[in-house]
């Protein structure tokens, strides 16, 4: 569920990239690039550490977390107003992925990768 949830949340970072740059002018442009680079280089680093999960790598556990904690804080940000919505959305996802990370299962499966 984690590297599953991880991966859609690369596939909107990448989608946002995208996006921006098919939304570039001339009077933010460096903004505009800047932007759509953090999202495809954030994007392509949460794809690999959840195509690392799915393969069972402990390494990339931490990545995810740290992630997620931002998005919480993102979450949290977000809760006044027409966003509320938005900020529900992403602090369930977040959450669920954390606590699918931290699960026994997890746990014990991510550690057996790594001593065996």
């Amino acid at each position: 569920m984690a590297a599953s949830l991880t991966a859609v949340e690369a596939f909107v970072l990448a989608a946002l990239g995208v996006f921006e740059l098919a939304n570039l002018s001339s009077i933010r442009l460096t903004m505009g690039v800047t932007t759509s680079v953090f999202f495809l280089a954030a994007a392509a680093g949460l794809a690999w550490c959840a195509w690392s999960l799915w393969k069972v790598r402990r390494w990339a556990r931490g990545p995810v977390v740290m992630a997620q904690l931002i998005q919480l804080g993102l979450a949290w940000n977000l809760w006044a107003g027409e966003t509320k919505p938005l900020s529900v959305a992403l602090a369930v996802v977040a959450l669920v992925v954390i606590v699918g990370l931290v699960h026994r299962s997890s746990t014990e499966v991510l550690e057996r990768e790594s001593y065996g």
